[in-house]
């Protein structure tokens, strides 16, 4: 069985000769080429010479750079102080003053944007001023007079327009028809303002029409104090006829709920036409004061 193992072809055994030859050839070789040695650091004459001049290139560089700060430092206190409008010096201006580039170009870009310095004040609110260049420079500022008149003619303008278009309201004794006044009208009855006007249009849409002022007290409202302004025109509203309507639009109406409405389709269904409430009088879903307020806002043909 192990020679099933260790069986190999003559090219097999050929190529496994060779193979050894060359791993003992190299093995042999190794013994006779020398090692190159690295010649250490100190010893290296040009790394010595290259390594010096980087060195000295790099303190070379720090003594310009040196140079030029203290350039930049002898140009920046250089200050000439004088009389300037911040709202039309140049960035010269702003520089000669001793406030650095930057600062002058955001002040620039402010004015460009409509900024505008109304008082000294103003511009102590510079991005990156301290409070001593404040203090330097704020004697040397120069403002027109400002503007006050153009602000109280403004606000005098402004007062004329709120009083022109105050709401004009109805004087006692105004008479105004519930079922057909809309909001602006309603809006003229002191103590109507938007909102209870909307709401008294809004139910008197869902009601089909108002029979008694009285009606406004479903909606939270003083009947005493609007009792006095309205008339109301039954003839105007709008009723539902029993034997047509569907169970949606009954039961949408504000005296009506779904079970009510449900009776009177079940009892529309089995019996047929109706002619009156008076088969309902028995029925729990239903109250004597259901039938005062239905009676208002129904018909049967």
């Amino acid at each position: 069985m192990w020679k099933d193992f260790f069986y190999f072809s003559r090219t097999e055994r050929q190529g496994i000769v060779i193979l050894a030859v060359l791993i003992v050839l190299v093995y042999i070789a190794s013994w006779f080429i020398p090692e190159r040695e690295m010649p250490p650091i100190g010893d290296n004459e040009q790394f010595e010479k290259e390594y010096a001049e980087f060195m000295a290139s790099i303190k070379e560089q720090k003594q310009s750079s040196l140079s030029k700060h203290q350039s930049y430092n002898i140009r920046e206190h250089s200050i000439t102080l004088a009389a300037f409008n911040p709202n039309t010096a140049d960035s010269a201006t702003f520089i000669s003053l001793g406030l650095p580039p930057w600062m002058a170009r955001n002040i620039l870009r402010y004015r460009a944007k409509g900024g505008m310095f109304k008082k000294p004040e103003d511009f102590r609110k510079i991005y990156g001023l301290t409070e001593e260049q404040y203090t330097t420079l704020q004697p040397y500022i120069t403002l027109p007079a400002t503007t006050t008149k153009q602000d109280t003619i403004h606000l005098f303008t402004r007062k004329e327009v709120q009083d022109t278009l105050q709401i004009y309201k109805y004087p006692i004794g105004t008479v105004v028809n519930l079922n057909q006044a809309d909001t602006t009208e309603l809006k003229k009855i002191p103590g109507i303002g938007s909102a209870i006007a909307r709401m008294i249009i809004g139910y008197r849409k869902k009601l089909g029409g108002y029979y008694s002022v009285e009606q406004l007290e479903d909606i939270n409202l003083s009947v005493d104090k609007l009792r006095s302004w309205f008339l109301v025109d039954v003839s105007q509203i709008q009723r539902i006829n029993l034997n047509k309507a569907s169970i949606e639009r009954l039961k949408a109406h504000p005296y009506i709920n779904f079970y009510q409405a449900k009776a009177i389709i079940e009892y529309r269904r089995k019996r047929g036409i109706l002619k009156d409430l008076q088969p309902f009088k028995l029925y729990e879903e239903f109250s004597e004061e259901d039938f005062e307020k239905l009676t208002h806002y129904i018909c049967f043909e």
